[in-house]
């Protein structure tokens, strides 16, 4: 009488407050939140992918919301208890058998009738729509019985009133309020499963659109569906009217409007992350204009909101016909999803995800990498208790599953591209700049020289034929001195010629002046003709006058020095804009194939050039992809050129020898290269710069391009004639970084593989240092480990056949035995399968068969040969053990069936 009295107040009170929602019956009370902060709304922003505080970070958070009763249960149930009985505060729900015995169940959340909107959301949908910004996938889905509420819990779009928007709406609000319109986008695609058929809701031509699924992450994805950009809220209500009207729905006799398919609507969103450029400084600047690229993250996630079509019974809803079939399909589609969630509850090992295209669908919300948030709504009427039960335990079911949350991030190469295509427009333009003004500075400093050359010509001219005159002058004056003391001394002589008996004195003297005249007479001639090829030997040099200024001048080897150090800094800029373009096409090439790779599905890396030193790498590209690399490397070939490109290992910029390692490993990965880089030197300079640098970076890119070229079979013979399995070894003793030892482990490994070089490889300490490589651990690392003793193990093999090698293995004799025993059941596929072809090829001669037996290498030889993945090792293994003698003796001692 109690609870009657209860339950007929309760009805009273919401029957005042109840939402009509057109014809619809699942109208559901509103009242204000309880909590300005939500219990379960999950932990502030951008901390980490668990919201809640729930001990499993990537646990299935379920909450359950329960519907008011409508005017038809009040009428009905009038005489009849509420079936379900709420605690909120302690988050249990009472499910009663009778009016003694009740069921009770723990919800990460409880709701009841009188829970808002927005606190529902912030409950169920905000946690998620968080970890969707932070770069997670999510999912919210509504299940229930026909008429308890779910598509106004999600889809209700609150045109006349905005507090009962439901989680659709709110969640697009939230998600464009906190992204940025000019580096962010969010796409929309709305679609429904009807009938086992994928139809466009946003599209209804697209009436059957395939799911596609990647064999290798099993991703699932809809190719075929429309996505729109969303840019404001305005616009998505929009699309969600659209799709309403399409999606399919009827009149049963549990719900007036009954949505007869799943709609699933798919919000994706991809977020930049930017980060800072540092300036990279050089000596003759303050700041180089060189810049270390950064590399921009792109994080791509998606929040799927699921309206499930509501479970039914066929005699209370009263369906029949094509109605009929309808119901049938939603109960197997349910049926499936119940399926798939009980067996990811148990911890089955199989999953029957394919059984139904719902399932498969959701494939990555249930037991994938999704933060998931699932709301179960049920009914207060004690008539459909048998539905409430099975959803109860469905939501029950639903909390034991784990997701493994993953953040979905990559690298945005395109970005990245633009802004040094700009960087290098820039360059470029500041290079031209300066080219025109060293030109015009140049001609300037040219014409100076030659206004200065004429000037001193002039003055030397001018010079020269005064020197001249007053030469002529002399020269006239002497003569005309010279005439008169002739006349003189001619008169005297005359005079003396009447007067007989002069004495003898008087005509000596005069004798004496005659000679002198002459003497003086000669002595001028002399002066005038020295004077004379004076003057010519003046006009020569005259000539050479120049050269002589240039070689003598002060201002002229200080000019001199101005050109030489314009053309010193011109050379530098020219490096400078090489070094840059070839960064860049490599970084074009890099994001072409990061892109392909994308697109083909795979999660590998984005340097596959330089990370790889395997050739089964290259081989596995796409053909279209390994053009893309021959069109790059033409073009890097053409506008730099590999001498230039050789040139820059020796630089003494780091930066610039750090980037031109790169270059030449990316060059060395494709075979039609190799040989050109060997023939000009590049592998004499990657083993310089193994054995000159103690820089990680270096080492690594120089040890992966060593690796490359160790793929080709002449430069293996060459590799070891330069001591490279020496300079090897060293890298390997001293290197602690995985990626470096991986790449050491790699160029050592594809030695191993060719006979010629055996001898010479294992006397040079080859298999030692492969050996103590094993030290890192890592997966990568040992993997390379274990294809090179396999590869040593085949050649010794063969080499013992040919009669070449006798006695035992020199892998036995270097102590690579025990850890191939160890390692031959291997986690890791790659290891297990090299280890377990090692010891078929070692087991194959007789004389390392005690060494086995004592090594415990037997017992493994026997497993391979029963539960090897592959047909020919486990073939192998039966023949080696049932040729070699002492193995059959062995075996029968210890009655072991082969």
């Amino acid at each position: 009488m109690a609870s009657t009295i209860h339950r007929n107040v309760v009805a009273q009170r919401g029957s005042a407050k109840l939402d009509r929602q057109g014809a619809n019956n699942n109208s559901i009370l509103r009242t204000k939140p309880r909590h300005s902060h939500p219990p379960g709304s999950g932990a502030p922003r951008r901390s980490s992918p668990s919201h809640g505080g729930d001990a499993v970070p990537g646990r299935v958070r379920v909450a359950v919301r329960l519907r008011p009763q409508n005017a038809e249960e009040m009428m009905a149930d009038a005489d009849f208890a509420d079936c379900v009985e709420l605690q909120p505060e302690l988050k249990r729900l009472k499910l009663r058998r009778n009016n003694w015995d009740s069921d009770t169940y723990e919800f990460d959340e409880v709701l009841t009738e009188f829970a808002s909107q927005k606190r529902v959301y912030e409950v169920v949908a905000k946690p998620v729509v968080e970890s969707v910004l932070d770069g997670y996938n999510g999912t919210v889905m509504a299940y229930g019985q026909t008429g308890t509420g779910k598509t106004f819990t999600l889809g209700q779009l609150g045109e006349e009133d905005t507090s009962s928007r439901g989680i659709m709406v709110r969640a697009m609000e939230d998600i464009l309020s906190d992204l940025s319109p000019e580096t962010d986008s969010v796409t929309v695609s709305y679609l429904q499963l009807y009938m086992e058929t994928v139809q466009d809701l946003l599209n209804p031509a697209n009436d059957n659109i395939p799911i596609v699924e990647d064999p290798r992450s099993g991703d699932v994805s809809l190719p075929g569906a429309t996505h729109v950009d969303i840019r404001d809220q305005q616009t998505f209500l929009e699309l969600l009217r659209l799709g309403e009207a399409h999606r399919i729905a009827a009149n049963t006799r549990m719900n007036t409007e009954s949505s007869r398919s799943h709609a699933l609507l798919t919000v994706h969103v991809r977020r930049s992350v930017v980060e800072s450029a540092d300036n990279v400084l050089t000596e003759n600047f303050d700041a180089s204009h060189l810049t270390k690229p950064s590399k921009p993250l792109i994080r791509k996630s998606k929040l799927v909101v699921i309206d499930l079509a509501g479970s039914e019974r066929i005699h209370k809803s009263g369906s029949e016909g094509h109605m009929l079939e309808e119901a049938k399909s939603i109960n197997l589609s349910l049926s499936a999803l119940g399926k798939c969630i009980n067996a990811l509850a148990e911890n089955s090992a199989h999953v029957p995800f394919r059984d139904s295209k719902l399932t498969r669908l959701l494939r990555d919300s249930f037991g994938g990498t999704a933060r998931t948030s699932l709301i179960v709504t049920i009914g207060p009427s004690p008539q459909h208790r048998g539905e409430t039960s099975s959803t109860i335990l469905f939501g029950q079911r639903a909390m034991k599953v784990e997701n493994m949350l993953k953040i979905k991030e990559e690298f945005d190469y395109k970005s990245l591209s633009r802004k040094l295509e700009v960087q290098l427009d820039k360059l470029i333009a500041e290079n031209e700049r300066q080219r025109k003004a060293f030109e015009d500075e140049v001609e300037r400093i040219n014409l100076e020289a030659q206004c200065r050359i004429a000037e001193v010509e002039k003055n030397f001219a001018e010079a020269l034929e005064r020197e001249r005159l007053k030469c002529q002058m002399e020269y006239m004056e002497s003569v005309k001195q010279l005439e008169q003391k002739l006349m003189t001394s001619q008169e005297r002589q005359g005079c003396n010629g009447f007067v007989n008996g002069c004495g003898e004195g008087v005509a000596t003297s005069s004798a004496d002046e005659v000679a002198e005249v002459k003497k003086l007479l000669e002595i001028e001639k002399g002066k005038r003709k020295a004077i004379e090829e004076e003057l010519k030997s003046q006009k020569i040099q005259l000539g050479k006058y120049g050269q002589v200024e240039a070689g003598g001048d002060a201002d002229m080897i200080k000019l001199r020095k101005i050109l030489e150090d314009d053309a010193s800094q011109k050379k530098k800029l020219e490096e400078e804009i090489i070094i840059l373009r070839s960064q860049l096409l490599q970084l074009n090439f890099e994001a072409d194939q990061m892109r392909r790779c994308l697109e083909s599905g795979s999660s590998g890396n984005a340097f596959p050039a330089m990370d790889t030193s395997l050739s089964q790498s290259r081989h596995s590209q796409p053909k279209d992809t390994r053009n893309d690399q021959k069109a790059s490397v033409a073009t890097l070939f053409e506008q730099v050129g590999l001498h230039k490109i050789l040139s820059l290992l020796e630089s003494d910029d780091a930066n610039v020898r750090v980037h031109a390692v790169k270059v030449v490993a990316n060059l060395a990965a494709e075979e039609t290269n190799q040989k050109s880089i060997v023939e000009a030197g590049g592998l004499t300079s990657l083993l310089m710069l193994l054995r000159r640098y103690e820089d990680e970076t270096v080492r690594r890119v120089a040890a992966g391009a060593i690796a490359n070229l160790a793929m080709n079979e002449a430069n293996q013979e060459l590799i070891m004639s330069e001591g490279g399995i020496t300079l090897l070894s060293m890298a390997a003793s001293d290197a602690e970084e995985p990626q470096t030892l991986r790449m050491v482990a790699g160029a050592i490994a594809n030695l191993c593989g060719n006979d010629k070089i055996l001898m010479k490889l294992r006397s040079q300490g080859g298999i030692k240092a492969l050996l103590g490589i094993v030290r890192c651990g890592h997966p990568d690392v040992l993997s390379q480990i274990a294809r090179g003793i396999a590869n040593f193990a085949k050649c010794e093999s063969r080499a013992s056949n040919q009669g070449i090698k006798s006695g035992k293995s020199f892998l036995i004799d270097d102590g690579a035995l025990p850890w191939i025993v160890q390692n031959a059941n291997n986690e890791s596929a790659p290891i297990r399968r090299h280890i377990e072809l090692a010891l078929c090829h070692l087991a194959q001669h007789e004389v390392n068969a005690k060494d086995m037996i004592s090594g415990g290498a037997l017992w493994e030889l026997v497993r391979i040969s029963r539960d090897c993945n592959r047909e020919d090792i486990r073939s192998l293994a039966r023949r080696t053990l049932s040729s070699i003698p002492q193995f059959k003796s062995e075996l029968r001692r210890l009655r072991i069936e082969y």
